[in-house]
Formats: C-alpha cells, structure tokens, sequence
C-alpha cells in the first residue's frame, strides 16, 4: 500500500493525558493534604485551589486558534490510511510520557513540604483542562460531522505541534471513540 498513513484522533490524543493527571493531581493533593508544610494547610488548600482553576482554564484554552486553523483546511483521509485504535493511542501515549507524568508527581508531592495540596492540584487541574479541551473538540467534530485524524508520526510533539502540517478526516462513523475521543457507545 503506497502512501498509506497511520493516523490516530486528535480527540484521543489530547484526552491521553487527562486521566493519569488528574488521578495523579489527586493522590498527590491527598498526600499532600497529610503534612503541615511551610505555609500551612489551609494556605495551600487555597493555593492549590487557585492553581487547578488556572491550570484547567490554561490546559483547556491554551492552542485552540490552531487546532480550528487545522481542522478548518484539514483533508480527506485516503483509501488505504490506517485508522488507530482508541486504546491503541492512548497506551502508545502514555507510555511514551509515563517518565514525565512520574517527575510531575514527584514534584507534586515535593511541593507539598513548603505549600500543602498545591502542586497536585495543579495536575489535577491540567487534567480537568485536557478533559475540556477534549470535550470541545467533541463538539467541533460534531459540527462539521466529521472526525479529526492525525499523523502517528507527528504525535509525540503533540497533536498540533510544529511538525503537524493538517489534519485528516473521516465521517463520524469511523473509528472506535466517538466524537471527542470517549469510547463510542454500542
């Protein structure tokens, strides 16, 4: 098959991140929440309070303007492209940034010393905020009844990092996750 592409969900990818931050953002936050600190507990509630509603409203708005930019021009997938599984994508990503999301809750916990249950409530809130993102790009597949594809070669600097140079698309049937990259409902 000449020209064929692996291509996995935009959708999907962008959601790969949110579970294992926000579970992490808890556990660290919850470990946290057990010792005094430097600052107090209850300054590091608030803290931390302030940081995941930050995180959540950055993670979830942050690339927007390129992600329509790229879904507005993106074009047909071809005949012979191949199609990713949903837990196929979301196990390749976690693998490749299971060092990283282990430092993050390292320094989460680490953080807790001098300001109680903030650091992991700023992963918590980065997950909430991939979550989001997730959701609208969910909508945006909606609206335009098709379902947003990218090169596997091109994921590991993100799904709209500089190497990315379009989306592909496929109708809303294609695929095993359903608009917004949650697993499609039989």
């Amino acid at each position: 098959m000449r020209g064929a592409q692996s291509l996995g969900r935009v959708a999907v990818v962008v959601r790969a991140g949110a579970a294992p931050l926000w579970w992490l953002g808890l556990l660290a936050a919850g470990i946290g929440a057990l010792l005094p600190g430097l600052t107090g507990r209850r300054i590091g509630v608030l803290a931390g309070a302030a940081l995941f509603l930050a995180a959540a409203a950055v993670a979830a708005l942050v690339r927007r303007g390129r992600y329509s930019r790229l879904a507005g021009c993106a074009t047909r997938a071809g005949r012979h492209d191949i199609l990713q599984d949903r837990r196929v994508t979301l196990r390749v990503w976690r693998r490749a940034h299971c060092w990283s999301l282990l430092l993050a809750f390292a320094g989460a916990v680490g953080s807790s010393f001098a300001l109680p249950t903030a650091g992991g409530a700023l992963l918590a809130g980065a997950g909430v905020g991939l979550w989001a993102k997730a959701l609208w790009l969910g909508r945006l597949e909606r609206a335009g009844e098709r379902l947003l594809w990218v090169r596997t070669d091109w994921v590991p600097n993100g799904p709209v990092g500089k190497r990315t140079k379009g989306f592909r698309t496929t109708g809303v049937a294609a695929g095993d996750a359903a608009p917004g990259g949650a697993r499609r409902r039989r």
